[in-house]
């Protein structure tokens, strides 16, 4: 239930009128673009909403950047990108596969394919099996240490939609499972792992703790009602407290990692544009508006990319300061 936004119209809506609360974009590309056999799979997959895909991308991107000295190699950034697109929809898959009974009840997730009937679970099962396949390949394009990683983190894609049910931290297992990228792409350039990677994975994990927990305030009532947990009901109203914890961790993490690495002057600079744009969210953020939280919450891609950005500069001027 809280792995993406996604509709069309509720049922139960006034006037047959769109209903804010429905997280299925109404109109989007994939209504006027694509096939109408195809929509379904599209929305299950969440290709209309790509938050999720930066979400999963950047930190694959992170490790990429962390290991390699100088320009990141333009192709295997694409095939993080083609494996994000593949890996996101999986996992978008099997948690509404989880959840279906669960999303019928909410009022943002009522129409999702699963939920409202538009897919059968066999159908799903084939396109989960489809995009696994693609993320497969990807991985197989990369070095035998990088194999292993993507292994591990497969029972991890299993093992969250279930944690909602568990315990009142389900982003904290998001956050292990999602950045798992910036193991593979570290990986895939160096052969191996080395500290500076894995505090930077343990930094993104507190980063995801603060931004999926601003996600699960859109459904903070509806959770209640339906008794599934999250850390927006485990914190209520001490949630912004709690991100300036979980964005100060995530800050020192960042800085810890690029500092092992040796990272040039424009590290620190683009660090300190990442942090005031934290900041800035855990300030203005306001619990109590959905929409506000979704804004806020996608607003994270732009963290992302300044860190990205930060990382590849401070490498390029450190190359170029040793030569």
């Amino acid at each position: 239930m809280q792995n993406g936004p996604e509709s069309l119209r509720s049922e139960n809506s006034p006037d047959n009128r769109p209903d804010a609360r429905i997280d299925i974009p109404a109109d989007s590309w994939i209504d006027r673009l694509m096939p109408g056999w195809s929509h379904a799979y599209l929305r299950l997959g969440r290709f209309d909403r790509p938050i999720g895909t930066w979400l999963l991308l950047i930190p694959c991107w992170w490790g990429q950047a962390l290991a390699t000295d100088g320009w990141p190699a333009p192709l295997l950034m694409a095939l993080f990108v083609l494996g994000s697109f593949a890996m996101r929809a999986a996992g978008c898959a099997v948690n509404d596969l989880a959840d279906r009974d669960i999303d019928r009840k909410v009022a943002r997730t009522r129409t999702r394919p699963l939920a409202s009937g538009a897919l059968t679970v066999r159908q799903a099962l084939a396109f989960i099996a489809i995009m696994c396949g693609i993320g497969l390949a990807v991985l197989l394009s990369l070095n035998p240490y990088s194999w292993a990683l993507g292994a591990g983190v497969v029972g991890l894609i299993v093992l969250y939609p279930f944690m909602k049910r568990i315990t009142y931290w389900p982003q904290f297992v998001l956050g292990v499972t999602f950045n798992w990228g910036i193991l593979i792409g570290y990986a895939a350039v160096a052969g191996g792992l080395h500290l500076p990677a894995l505090i930077l994975y343990a930094a993104s994990i507190a980063w995801t703790l603060g931004y999926d927990t601003i996600y699960a305030h859109q459904d903070r009532e509806d959770d209640l009602k339906v008794g599934v947990k999250s850390s927006a009901l485990a914190l209520g109203r001490h949630t912004r407290t709690a991100l300036f914890v979980f964005y100060a961790l995530t800050l020192l993490g960042i800085a810890g990692a690029g500092w092992l690495a040796g990272l040039a002057w424009p590290f620190w600079a683009g660090l300190a544009l990442g942090a005031a744009q934290l900041l800035r969210q855990a300030i203005r953020l306001d619990i109590d508006d959905p929409e506000a939280c979704k804004r806020t919450f996608r607003s994270n891609r732009d963290f992302g990319l300044i860190i990205l950005a930060a990382l590849v500069a401070g490498q390029v001027m450190a190359g170029q300061v040793v030569a």
